[in-house]
């Protein structure tokens, strides 16, 4: 038996894992095939984030999807350099505790949307997190032309996230419309370290047409393998981009409630890489 975390519902989920099974998580080196960089962001410069690499989601996603559809506490900006700015070599997402349109939160949420997108490769950022309860920080990635539908119909890619309340433990996580957190069948697993907030770590995906690998500092820890099942199961054959973001909050982030006291909080970025 192996566990897999199931960290929006606060179970354990213990799954019989064999040889034919869709994920595993045994954690071991890699050997990437990916070797050719097809796209880069270095932040080696001073000032907002690159616009002809990065974009902005902006508000608090109403009237559609109010709270970013998990009850999130935080309005996102753009363009704005107290949430989001480029010094001294890396990008800072900082989420603020202050009033931003009908919210007392305020974040960014920068997206690589139709400046960068990829189907397959190695998708690495090298990141420091934030800390204290309340805070969400996340590296993820969405399908850029919903060619299945929405969401979770055409997927959703959890690089890393992390919440406030767990503060040594990372997440990657993939969502279908077999596999996501609605159902509580995601699947999802982690890896645990002390010094999230403190040092930078690796976050990466390595992710071909018959599995995807995430990886925490180069070592594996989950794979989630096409079963050749169709699209509501691994909808992983169209481009998605990336997203990078602080949420305050939500039904994950605040499930242990929010520590006024530990804001303003930062994500800092080195840089990120795309292989092919």
């Amino acid at each position: 038996m192996k566990q897999l975390f199931s960290p929006y519902h606060g179970l354990i989920l213990l799954t019989l894992l064999v040889e034919s099974s869709c994920f595993s998580a045994k954690t071991v080196g890699t050997g990437s095939a990916f070797h050719n960089m097809v796209w880069s962001e270095e932040f080696s410069y001073t000032g907002l984030p690159d616009s002809t690499k990065w974009g902005y989601d902006v508000g608090d996603g109403c009237p559609a999807n109010c709270g970013w559809g998990n009850n999130e506490l935080q309005y996102y900006t753009a363009h704005r350099p107290e949430n989001a700015r480029v010094e001294e070599g890396h990008l800072v997402i900082e989420a603020h505790q202050e009033k931003m349109g009908n919210h007392a939160y305020s974040s960014a949420r920068i997206v690589s949307k139709h400046k960068g997108d990829w189907k397959y490769g190695r998708i690495e950022i090298r990141a420091k997190l934030p800390s204290g309860r309340g805070v969400w920080p996340a590296i993820w990635m969405l399908p850029t032309d919903w060619a299945y539908g929405g969401w979770p119909r055409s997927g959703e890619i959890d690089i890393m996230e992390n919440v406030g309340y767990l503060p040594d433990s990372i997440f990657g996580s993939v969502h279908t419309k077999f596999f996501n957190h609605i159902q509580g069948t995601q699947v999802t697993s982690g890896r645990q370290s002390k010094t999230l907030s403190t040092s930078f770590h690796l976050y990466s995906i390595e992710w071909t047409a018959e599995k995807m690998d995430f990886l925490f500092d180069g070592q594996r820890y989950l794979t989630f393998q096409n079963r050749h099942e169709g699209p509501d199961a691994w909808p992983f054959d169209q481009p998605f981009h990336l997203l990078m973001n602080i949420a305050a909050g939500g039904n994950w982030g605040g499930k242990m409630g929010v520590d006024t006291a530990v804001w303003p909080q930062k994500m800092l970025v080195d840089y990120v890489r795309v292989f092919q």
